[in-house]
């Protein structure tokens, strides 16, 4: 049984920070590399997790990405995915579509961070390009 002294350390973190700490198994990861221009970056995500919340549970640096916080509402997480992982998506929803065509750099693999779901066809690793301006 947990007692109170041993869970106030746990309030400290963000509930995303908690999420991650305890539902992650090493085993069930899945690589997430971004390529940033000429910066590239690696994180691990779950199966489940978007690539923004890859993003912001591995605190990637990414300026602006995910603006809206993935309400749809913009395309800073807009990404181009590679085209085997493009092609496992289900297609994009109208209002996604909406956003998508306001992206810059726009590309057929362009997707927005905030709907890509990682799942186990992604492992052992997927590779985002985040376009240069956003």
């Amino acid at each position: 049984m947990l007692s109170r002294r041993m869970l106030r350390p746990l309030f400290a973190y963000s509930h995303a920070t908690l999420k991650r700490v305890l539902s992650s198994k090493p085993s069930d990861g899945v690589k997430v590399k971004f390529i940033n221009g000429e910066c590239t970056h690696e994180a691990i995500g779950n199966i489940g997790d978007t690539i923004l919340d890859v993003v912001v549970n591995a605190d990637v640096p990414l300026d602006g990405f995910g603006a809206c916080e993935g309400t749809l509402a913009c395309c800073t997480c807009h990404v181009v995915l590679e085209k085997q992982h493009y092609d496992r998506l289900a297609p994009a929803s109208e209002e996604e579509a909406d956003m998508l065509d306001l992206a810059p750099e726009l590309t057929e693999t362009s997707r927005l961070g905030c709907q890509v779901v990682l799942s186990e066809r992604d492992k052992p690793e997927i590779s985002v390009e985040i376009p240069t301006t956003t």
